[in-house]
C-alpha cells in the first residue's frame, strides 16, 4: 500500500529477539537488561500479523534481532513465512555465529537471502569489537550459506577504526558472488557515541585498489543500497549512507520489533503496540484497520541530521537491525 507521500510501502523487518551473543559497542552494551520471554511475540502472532501485512500489499519479510538465530526453531518461523500465501522473500540478517550449521535447513524452508555482519578480517579487532573471538565461524557461515543457495551480503559499519580493513572486506568480492555493503553509522542507541568513518572517505580508499570502480543501476535487495561494480569484482560494493545521503523518498519499509511494536521510523519512538492489540482479542480487521493507518502516517523523513530531533533512544537491538 501507499503512505500519504505515494510511497509503496512493501517490505517489514520483524525482530524476533533482543538478545544476540556478540557484544558490539555501537549496538548492545554490557549491562543491558533482557526481556521476559513473555514480552517477545509468539511465532504465531508474528506470523498472524505478516499474514495480516499480506493482504495490505506487504510481500518481503527480514527477520532480524538481536541475533535471529539465538531463537529456539527459527527454521519453523521461516517455513511459516515463506508458505504464507502472497509471500514473495523471507530474508535474514545474522552476525553468522551460529549461521553455518542452520544454513541448509534454513534455504529449504524457504530463506532466500542472508546479510552478514562483519566488521573487520583482523582476529585481535574483531574480538575487540564484538567481544568475541569468534572471526572463524563467521567466515565459515558465509562459505555454508553460498553452498546452500543462499544469495549473501556482507554488512560493515564503517568505523575509524576498521578503516584500514575496508579492503581486505571488499576483496570477500573478488572471487564469489558476495555483495559487500558499508554502512554509515546510525546516531541511534550507542552509535550516537560511536567514531564513524564517512562514507566518502571509504571510497576513496577503495577507488584507489580499484580505479575503475563504479556506480550501476542495479536493484540487489530491498533495502536503499546503491552499488558500484568493478571488473576486479565478481560482487558488488554497496554503500548505505542514512545520515549524509537521505534515502527517505525512496524509504518502502516498516519496523516490528521483537516486543510486537510497530515502527513507521526508524528515527523516531512513535509507533503502534501491536501485542497489546493482539493479546486484547483484537480481530484480523481491526489489526489491519491500524496497521493501515500506521503505514499511511509513516513520516517524510527522518532527524539523523539533526539529534536534537531524534526522538528513539533504544538501543538498536531493541529495536531490530
Amino acid at each position: 500500500m501507499q503512505d500519504q507521500y505515494q510511497r509503496n510501502i512493501g517490505y517489514m523487518r520483524i525482530s524476533v529477539t533482543d538478545r544476540c551473543n556478540l557484544r558490539c559497542q555501537y549496538c548492545m552494551p554490557h549491562g543491558m537488561q533482557w526481556l521476559e520471554h513473555s514480552q517477545i511475540l509468539t511465532y504465531e502472532e508474528i506470523v498472524r500479523l505478516a499474514r495480516i501485512a499480506i493482504t495490505l500489499g506487504i510481500r518481503r519479510f527480514k527477520l532480524t534481532g538481536g541475533e535471529p538465530l539465538v531463537r529456539h526453531d527459527l527454521v519453523g518461523l521461516v517455513s511459516q513465512l515463506s508458505s504464507l500465501e502472497g509471500c514473495e522473500q523471507v530474508t535474514l540478517t545474522s552476525n553468522g555465529i551460529l549461521l553455518a550449521e542452520q544454513a541448509e535447513a534454513l534455504a529449504q524452508a524457504g530463506l532466500q537471502a542472508v546479510n552478514i555482519s562483519l566488521d573487520t578480517l583482523d582476529r585481535a579487532q574483531y574480538k575487540a569489537i564484538t567481544g568475541q573471538d569468534a572471526l572463524d565461524k563467521v567466515l565459515e557461515s558465509i562459505q555454508a550459506s553460498l553452498q546452500a543457495g543462499l544469495k549473501v551480503k556482507i554488512n560493515t559499519v564503517l568505523l575509524q577504526e576498521n578503516e584500514s580493513q575496508l579492503v581486505r572486506l571488499a576483496s570477500l568480492a573478488q572471487n564469489q558472488p558476495v555483495d559487500v555493503r558499508f554502512i554509515e553509522l546510525m546516531p541511534i542507541g550507542s552509535g550516537a557515541q560511536g567514531r564513524g568513518l564517512s562514507p566518502h572517505k571509504a571510497r576513496k580508499r577503495l577507488k584507489q585498489h580499484w580505479p575503475d570502480l563504479a556506480d550501476v543501476q542495479e536493484k540487489r535487495g530491498n533495502g536503499p543500497a546503491h552499488y558500484q561494480a568493478s571488473a576486479g569484482l565478481q560482487g558488488r560494493i554497496g554503500w548505505i549512507e542514512a545520515v549524509s545521503h537521505t534515502f527517505c523518498n525512496e524509504c518502502n519499509r516498516i519496523r516490528l520489533t521483537s516486543t510486537g511494536q510497530l515502527k513507521p521510523c526508524l528515527c523516531y519512538e512513535h509507533g503502534m503496540d501491536f501485542r497489546a492489540l493482539l493479546r486484547g482479542g483484537a480481530s484480523d480487521e481491526e489489526l489491519a484497520a491500524q496497521m493501515r493507518q500506521l503505514i499511511f502516517e509513516k513520516p517524510k523523513a527522518h532527524c539523523f541530521e539533526d539529534a536534537g530531533q531524534i526522538t528513539e533512544h533504544r538501543q538498536m537491538v531493541q529495536i531490530g537491525g
